[in-house]
């Protein structure tokens, strides 16, 4: 507890608009546990506010781990605070429309039925483009520069921001689809609150596992550097099989979506 403080502190005082942001998103999933329990509107076969929720925590969590990453680069701070703005602004958007959009108790993603839904769903599309071009800048940048980190860290954090990058590109895989599900229409049976399909492909599987390898890998790199008094050298070959090893099941979650299996079948 008191080293998941001291991180928070360090976004505060480094990352700010990131942090006001990523609190911002986790308000808004309190918003949205109490429209849970208040409004018992459908959608697709699960509560209108059940997508927000998912949504504003996972967004609040990218944010406060973005924000911490960023103090680990050797960066100006003009430079950093251009890239917290990329990223932080176009998230705070998105959110927005996504609980503006449950609350009118429509779909956010993949809706073009008029022409509001549809402007609403294309500004989404070209704010995570944002986003995803920071990902990609935070590649290059981790490989160019030496951070204030251990190497095997170091590592972690690269294939942390390459998964989350093959997350975000499948993403566009179910916006090139224009659902989630493969074999079958979004929507029917899934599993509790995730709602991923048990009867029937759904990208959100590797999806989900993408997004947050940015948090996983680096995470278990950090442990093993505590933990495991071994040399450099043997520590960086754990982590990238680590990576690697997340990394291929991620590839296969997509694979097994893309033949119409689930990922659990009930």
């Amino acid at each position: 507890m008191k080293n998941l403080r001291e991180i928070l502190h360090t976004i505060k005082e480094n990352s700010p608009i990131l942090y006001a942001i990523g609190i911002f998103h986790f308000v808004l999933a309190a918003v949205c546990i109490l429209g849970l329990l208040f409004d018992d509107r459908m959608l697709a076969g699960i509560n209108v506010w059940i997508k927000p929720l998912k949504f504003s925590i996972s967004g609040g969590i990218y944010l406060l781990t973005s924000g911490f990453l960023a103090t680990l680069y050797p960066f100006s701070k003009r430079k950093r605070n251009i890239v917290n703005n990329l990223v932080s602004w176009p998230l705070a958007i998105e959110i927005i429309i996504v609980v503006l959009q449950a609350s009118r108790g429509v779909q956010s993603h993949y809706n073009q039925s008029n022409l509001l839904d549809g402007i609403l769903f294309g500004i989404m599309g070209l704010l995570i483009s944002i986003v995803v071009f920071t990902m990609i800048f935070y590649i290059v940048e981790t490989i160019r520069l030496k951070m204030s980190v251990p190497r095997p860290v170091q590592w972690g954090i690269l294939l942390g921001w390459i998964v989350v990058l093959f997350g975000s590109w499948v993403g566009g895989q179910m916006i090139g689809q224009m659902a989630h599900n493969v074999g079958v229409a979004d929507g029917g049976e899934g599993l509790p609150l995730l709602n991923w399909s048990t009867i029937a492909g759904d990208l959100r599987v590797a999806h989900f596992f993408g997004l947050h390898g940015i948090q996983i890998i680096p995470l278990f790199a950090v442990m093993l550097t505590r933990k495991w008094k071994a040399s450099k050298m043997a520590q960086n070959l754990v982590v990238i099989l680590f990576g690697l090893l997340y990394g291929s099941w991620i590839a296969f979650t997509f694979y097994q979506a893309k033949q119409g299996m689930p990922l659990v079948n009930l």
